[in-house]
């Protein structure tokens, strides 16, 4: 197993490629894909509430209905159905808050609703299940798999902001727009990982977190 894993991450690979939203298979029956989304909800439902480690395929298979077989005729092992749901999920937090971002929402007042909107999604996102956001913290740390996955969600995330900033902000304002991009997307990921508990009780609540971090954000862009 160790040799498989250090195989994989030998060699950088481009971030868009590894967080295509899926590796489902080409099912021939709505049966089969069912069974497939069944197991994927389910091992999210369990490694949201007990951990990594904690979880097994017998309990995978049990709470999605189907039999131990069935779960293995889809995945080699709990790492890999793991592993995509990490790339799910970031797919799904990036298109939720990033992706759609362009210029034309940065215009006059929709600037503020714009980040507003943003952080609020965003919050809400690793807020749904603050548990199973913390595992992937937890994991990148221990597994090159994750740890690559997550930076893949990074270097995306990036490059999108840098482009969005070089778009609506002047160089006058912003005279390194990638290093704004960096520090932006830092803030926003380690403050809705604070208000989800990640390392204790927040000591302010989420929507003042929230107004806070869309006043940062809007003050660094627009200081004008």
């Amino acid at each position: 197993m160790a040799s498989r894993v250090k195989a994989k991450v030998a060699a950088p690979r481009d971030p868009k490629v590894l967080l295509r939203a899926t590796r489902e298979p080409d099912f021939r029956q709505e049966r089969s894909r069912r069974s497939y989304l069944a197991l994927i909800e389910a091992a999210t439902e369990l490694f949201s509430t007990h951990g990594y480690d904690a979880v097994g395929t017998p309990e995978i298979s049990q709470r999605a209905g189907v039999s131990v077989g069935t779960f293995y005729r889809y995945f080699d092992d709990k790492h890999e159905v793991y592993l995509e749901i990490v790339r799910r999920t970031m797919v799904a937090a990036y298109s939720a808050t990033i992706e759609g971002l362009g210029p034309e929402r940065f215009v006059g007042r929709a600037r503020h609703e714009t980040i507003s909107e943003t952080v609020t999604v965003l919050f809400e996102h690793v807020l749904s299940r603050p548990q199973l956001s913390r595992s992937f913290t937890e994991m990148s740390l221990r597994d090159p798999e994750v740890a690559e996955l997550r930076r893949a969600f990074e270097t995306v995330s990036v490059q999108r902001l840098t482009m969005l900033i070089s778009a609506i902000v002047p160089r006058d304002v912003v005279p390194d727009p990638e290093a704004t991009a960096y520090v932006l997307y830092g803030s926003a990921m380690q403050c809705a990982y604070g208000v989800a508990g990640h390392v204790g009780p927040p000591p302010v609540d989420v929507d003042r977190a929230k107004q806070a971090l869309t006043a940062f954000i809007e003050r660094a862009l627009f200081p004008r």
